[in-house]
């Protein structure tokens, strides 16, 4: 942090594996550096109460003690980076003691050691503050594991669990580690991992992470990750990390404070030997020393550090890990979020909500055919396609073909699944329209060059999109919304989250440029994601987030930030509290320069003296600290309502939903049809509109959106993305 330039190499880097359960200064009154000053203080209120009563010889001596008390806080780390070539400020405060104590001014250089010392002990209580919300993660880990071994149960360390043991989770108790649920069903409180209040139900072969709480019934939990490499140890591992990362706030503070060391020494040697041949050396030498003193920038060093350290240790304990200096700079300037629709702005639990036959072709049919080209496929939409056939008969010879579908043989016969564009509809074209009007995502599926059918898949708008969307306006921010879907259903979906800009029919590549496009003269443009089919747009935003990264290790790695949990609401909570963190930053280096370029005129021409200068620069940096320490507050979030825990509000969903069935499609050859999708008026946004995303009106990125959605049939990329 500030090592370099301030007392005896104070570092805010912490190790995981040092005993997580220690303490350490975790009191004020444990820090090395206060307790000296406080028996350097009694000292030197004790000399001045014996001065009064006239006894010179013991108030020398007092004060004398008291000075070397206080300089022991900082002057043997001083001479350590002396030998190693290093100088720093306590290099700058040991000469200036030293200093006094020649002129005869012990009680002055008793005093700045004093005021020194509780200075650094005030910032290492600060960076062990707020590295505890850190090591609270670490304690999340229990210290004793049930596990079931030969039959029995038998208690062991977290750190003696091997991959395949079988845990044994008590209602009330923490999992040690990762692992998967065996049996049985549970609900899992992840508040302290996510952020996120509600409890989540979990069933056999869900993913249970490290520091969950069982709060059902009696669990056996497979281990799949040793204690060193768990989910909850990756994450404190990247944090410590983030914490070391400077950003351009830092290496500024870096820059003017490390050449100012040296060319304070030498503005103070001028002063001294310049005013020794003028006037009195002795005044001259006590005003270098002065000097020394008011333009050492300790407060400088740590103004920035200090706070990047607060606030990304509170943003982790609110469930997002914020990688670094930088980011949270960055998040302070953001303008613009690009939402991606799946998975971000949706739930990612694609279903298929309704299945149109072609005439002469049952419902049964289209979904046997789909389900057999789907059989091995891991895309979420096969899997809304697969819950409908209870044992698909895979097709043989089924090859993908990129951003269109499947084709292979079935029976010995052709047929093919995939986008409006890549399958003609035929005369199932009005349901095309229809449905992807009413917001769903559509796939035609066809059988010997004939159409057969059209399945709708829907993945439902998260409960609280609406909400988030609202909250970032609130902030200034401008929301657009980017998908690879076809327009009209990008449209149906935006109008129920309450976003008007809306880039659709885009592959990850296209989402890049246009990030690129929107980056132009909006201030800073953030992209959420999933972390992996969005990894180049989130590359090329000047933050990329990554939405629900729990467990996801290339979510984690890739993204600038990333939410841990499933609530969007964290999104304007995380850009708040960053906005907050970076104008204290300002502050801090405001201040710190202003007290800087305050004293040293004052100093040289001797308006203040040594005692003076010395109790304004540490008052100074006490007030610097104090101020970091406040990006460590975090507002938590509202528990959150029924209609963010459903998978979308009734008013929502009726918005672009409504159940009817259209007479044109009674008939034999819809019959065991699903109800059917139609349109509630979504207004969709014009060229010429002013839209929010950071565009100019009638920009060439938003025309897509816009004049696609006029289109009778629209490409659906998304059928197979």
């Amino acid at each position: 942090m500030g090592a370099d330039c301030c007392g005896d190499e104070v570092s805010t880097n912490t190790s995981t594996t040092d005993d997580h359960h220690d303490d350490g200064q975790g009191r004020w009154w444990q820090v090395r550096e206060l307790q000296l000053a406080a028996v350097a203080a009694v000292l030197l209120a004790a000399g001045w109460g014996v001065g009064r009563a006239g006894f010179d010889t013991a108030t020398t001596v007092l004060e004398l003690g008291s000075a070397v008390v206080g300089a022991a806080s900082f002057v043997p780390g001083a001479i350590r980076r002396l030998l190693r070539g290093k100088i720093g400020v306590a290099t700058l405060m040991m000469i200036a003691a030293i200093g006094a104590v020649a002129l005869g001014k012990i009680a002055e250089a008793a005093m700045l050691g004093v005021l020194f010392s509780i200075a650094e002990g005030l910032e290492e209580y600060a960076v062990t503050r707020t590295r505890r919300g850190l090591r609270a993660l670490l304690d999340l880990v229990p210290r004793t594991a049930t596990v079931l071994r030969s039959g029995a149960e038998i208690l062991v360390d977290p750190q003696q669990l091997r991959v395949g043991d079988v845990l044994v989770l008590r209602p009330g108790e923490r999992a040690a580690t990762d692992g998967v649920l065996r049996s049985g069903r549970t609900v899992l409180d992840l508040s302290a991992i996510t952020g996120e209040s509600v409890p989540v139900e979990a069933s056999a072969g869900d993913v249970v992470y490290a520091g969950a709480i069982n709060g059902g019934g009696v669990v056996e939990v497979e281990v799949t990750a040793v204690a060193a490499d768990s989910s909850l140890a990756r994450i404190v591992h990247i944090v410590e990390q983030a914490q070391e990362r400077k950003g351009a706030g830092q290496r500024l503070a870096d820059r003017i404070a490390r050449p100012l060391v040296p060319g304070i020494m030498l503005l103070a040697t001028v002063i001294a030997v310049a005013g020794s041949l003028l006037d009195d050396p002795r005044v001259w030498i006590e005003r270098a020393l002065i000097v020394l003193v008011a333009a050492s920038p300790c407060a400088l060093a740590i103004a920035v550090p200090l706070t990047v350290v607060a606030a990304i240790g509170a943003s982790s304990r609110t469930g997002a890990l914020v990688k670094g200096g930088l980011a949270v700079e960055r998040l302070g300037r953001i303008r613009v979020v690009a939402l991606d629709k799946t998975g971000t702005l949706t739930r990612n639990q694609p279903r298929v909500v309704e299945v149109v036959p072609a005439n002469g072709f049952s419902r049964q049919q289209v979904l046997h055919v789909a389900a057999s080209l789907e059989a091995r496929s891991e895309h979420p939409l096969a899997k809304a396609v697969l819950a409908e056939i209870d044992t698909p008969a895979p097709a043989q010879d089924v090859q993908a073909v990129a951003g269109a579908g499947l084709v292979g043989t079935l029976d010995g016969v052709p047929v093919r699944l995939g986008r409006p564009g890549f399958v003609d509809p035929a005369a199932l074209n009005t349901d095309v329209t229809r449905l992807q009007t009413a917001g769903a995502t559509v796939v035609v599926v066809e059988q010997d060059g004939t159409p057969i059918g059209v399945l709708a898949v829907r993945d439902e708008l998260r409960g609280e999109a609406a909400d988030t969307v609202a909250a970032l306006r609130k902030l200034g921010v401008s929301v657009a919304m980017l998908t690879g879907d076809n327009p009209r259903t990008a449209q149906a979906l935006a109008a129920a989250a309450g976003i008007t800009a809306v880039h659709a029919d885009l592959r990850p590549q296209d989402k890049a440029d246009l990030i690129g496009r929107l980056r132009r003269g909006s201030g800073g443009i953030a992209m959420v994601g999933d972390g992996i089919n969005d990894a180049p747009a989130l590359a090329t935003a000047d933050v990329g987030i990554a939405m629900g990264a729990m467990g996801t290790d290339v979510a984690i790695e890739t993204a600038d930030v990333a939410l841990m949990g499933e609530d969007l609401r964290h999104l304007p909570q995380l850009l708040g509290h960053a906005r907050r963190a970076r104008w204290i930053m300002l502050q801090n280096v405001g201040l710190s320069m202003l007290i800087i370029g305050a004293l040293i005129p004052l100093a040289a021409v001797g308006v203040l003296g040594l005692a003076t200068v010395v109790f304004i620069h540490e008052l100074a940096e006490v007030v610097v600290i104090a101020n970091a320490v406040r990006a460590a507050r975090t507002v938590a979030l509202p528990p959150a309502t029924a209609a963010t825990q459903t998978p979308a509000s009734e008013p929502a969903k009726q918005a672009v939903l409504a159940a009817a069935t259209p007479p044109a499609a009674a008939g034999a050859g819809s019959a065991g049809a699903r109800t059917m999708l139609t349109l509630s008026a979504a207004a969709a946004s014009t060229p010429d509109e002013p839209d929010g995303c950071g565009c100019e009106p009638g920009c060439a990125c938003c025309q897509p959106a816009t004049t696609a959605a006029a289109q009778t049939t629209a490409p659906d990329r998304n059928a197979r993305r």
